[in-house]
This record gives C-alpha cells, sequence and structure tokens, in this order.
C-alpha cells in the first residue's frame, strides 16, 4: 500500500490534491489521472469512474 505523501510525491502534487481526489473535491486532470494510474500500476479506468449522475 502506498501513503497519500508518496502517491503525491510520485505523481508531483500535494498530499492535499491526492486526498481532495479521494473525497471527490477535486476531480484531477487527464495527466494527472494517467501519472496515478502509473504510479498505482493500474488503468485509470480502474481508479475512476463515472457514475450515472456524471452524464
Amino acid at each position: 500500500m502506498v501513503t497519500q505523501i508518496e502517491l503525491a510525491e510520485m505523481v508531483g502534487v500535494s498530499r492535499q490534491t491526492i486526498f481532495s481526489i479521494e473525497v471527490n473535491k477535486y476531480v484531477p486532470s487527464v495527466v494527472l489521472s494517467l501519472k496515478l494510474a502509473k504510479a498505482l500500476g493500474k488503468k485509470v479506468e480502474d481508479i475512476f469512474k463515472l457514475g450515472v449522475s456524471d452524464w
């Protein structure tokens, strides 16, 4: 498991940004989403999901 601080350092953002993404207060850019996916060894669609209300 990766901490918020470690993940933030891997992708070049603050820990607060990672927290804001986790609690749905911030929508990351495509570039940041790709960096997060790469850092976590996942596909973007495995990390982020669109809900019915997002359409």
